[in-house]
Formats: structure tokens, sequence, C-alpha cells
């Protein structure tokens, strides 16, 4: 097996693995049996050089594992149910769009509206409305944990890390060997989100502007430039794992996964390996 770079994520009742160049999505239908589809990966940004240098690059990974990641999820969906029926590129841009505005209204307005009422000076402003998105991120994940099938969810998570954790270490892709590893991995996505919210407490301090509207739209173009900043620092520390003054800067990221990662079964560390093998 030759070595390669993964990623991936959870969906329902399966999981996704993806290299550079190809994805794939393995998931368990309504009969039992493991349906697995493969796709290469073609990113019309990655395409661009500008794109392919540091901190851009972090731009391109972000759009282009929100579209993969999403279709995936609409597509496991179909599966697992059984459904025949598709959305058309129209329907996937409405749910697209309905769940970024959710996502800023979330994460970035209502913590910003909160903040302005509660702080006029710049810098305890930055300071309190990076605290009330991290408390967001915080009742969001910990509110979903709750839901019976978020958790389902969550277990396919740990099922993902615990398969890529043996691939990295060489040993056989078996459930016996899989299920000795933890369900925490450095370079997860729920560490990156973290990563963002404090990266933009930074960045978004250098907005002096007092104006409302004006304060709250530079933060949303500011956005892309958060996104690859926290790509470049999440790619440095996974890579630097082994650093002593490196490894502490990981920790936060990985405590976190306590919430979103769920020990699996064997039957969901199955799906995990169909997907891995799928691509490996």
């Amino acid at each position: 097996m030759g070595e390669i770079t993964l990623g991936g994520q959870a969906v329902i009742e399966g999981v996704l693995m993806r290299t550079k160049t190809h994805y794939a999505v393995a998931v368990r239908n309504d009969k039992g049996s493991i349906v697995v589809k493969k796709e290469q990966i073609s990113s019309f940004l990655g395409g661009v050089r500008i794109f392919r240098l540091p901190f851009l690059r972090g731009i391109a990974a972000l759009f282009e594992t929100l579209s993969i990641g999403f279709r995936a999820l609409l597509y496991s969906a179909h599966v697992s149910s059984g459904e025949q029926d598709r959305l058309s590129r129209k329907e996937m841009g409405i749910a697209i769009a309905l769940s970024s505005l959710m996502a800023v209204a979330i994460f970035i307005a209502l913590p910003f509206i909160f903040a302005s009422l509660l702080a006029r000076e710049n810098l305890l402003f930055n300071l309190l409305d990076g605290v009330l998105r991290l408390t967001a991120l915080f009742a969001y994940l910990i509110f979903i944990s709750f839901f019976k099938d978020v958790r389902r969810i969550f277990e396919y998570h740990g099922a993902e890390h615990m398969a890529i954790h043996a691939y990295e270490n060489k040993k056989k892709l078996t459930p016996a060997n899989i299920m000795k590893y933890e369900t925490m991995h450095p370079r997860c996505g729920t560490s990156f989100l973290l990563i963002v919210v404090v990266i933009s407490v930074i960045v978004f301090s250098v907005i002096t502007v007092d104006h409302f509207v004006l304060k709250f739209f530079s933060r949303i173009m500011l956005l892309p430039v958060v996104a690859g900043i926290s790509y470049e620092f999440l790619k440095f520390t996974a890579k630097h794992q082994d650093n002593y003054f490196i490894r502490p800067l990981t920790k936060p990221g990985i405590w976190l996964q306590l919430i979103t990662t769920k020990r699996p079964d064997r039957k969901q560390v199955e799906v995990a390996v169909a997907a891995l093998k799928a691509i490996s």
C-alpha cells in the first residue's frame, strides 16, 4: 500500500475518505450492505496556480471540502434510507446557501450583536466577540450531540479517525486492529473550527471602524483570510505533532473532539475501512 495523505468526514450511516485526487464514500444501506462510490476530485480553484500558494491554498481547500462534503452527505442520506430521488443542482445550491446563512447567523451575527451591546472599546469588543463565538461553537456542538442521529454520525466520525490512525501506523485494516486506536485526530475539521475562532479574534482586531454595518460586513469579507491562516496553522501543527512546543497547541482541538467523536462499533468501522480501501 503506497503512502498517501488522508482526510475525511462522517456522513449519514457512512464515511467519506479522500486524498488529493480522489474521494470515496462508503454507506451502509437500508438492507445492511455497504455501498461504495469513488470519484475523482476536480477543483476549479485548485486548478488555478495562485490558489496553490500558502494561505491561498487554504481558501481553495475549504471550498473544495465543503462542496465534496455536502455532496457526500446528500448521497449518504439517499443510500442509507433507500431513496432514489436526487437533488438538482439548483436545489443543492439553495441548500448550501441556507446552511451558510445559518452558520453566519449563529457564529458571526449573533456574537457580533451581543458584543456590540456589551462593549464599546475596540479591544474589549473583539475579545468578547471571540469568547461569544467560542461559546456558540461549544453550545451548538453539545446541543446537537444529544440527538440520536447526530450521535450516530459522531460514531462514524470516530471510526474514520481510527481507521486513518491504523493506516498511518501501517497496520492491517481489520476491525480488531482499528478498534485499538483513539477517536481523536490532529487533522480533524473540529480542530479547524476551533482554530478559525481563535485566529478570527486576531484578524478581526485589525478592523478599527466604528460603523456597525461596515464592521460586520468587514468580518464577512475577512473570512477567507481567516480560513487561509487557519488551514496553514492546522497543516503545520499536524505535521509537527512530535515537537515538544507544538504538541500543546493541538490539545484544545483534540479535547473538542471529545464532543464530536464517539466510539464506534465494528460494523461502523467496517464502513470506514471500505471507504479507505477504495482510495488506498
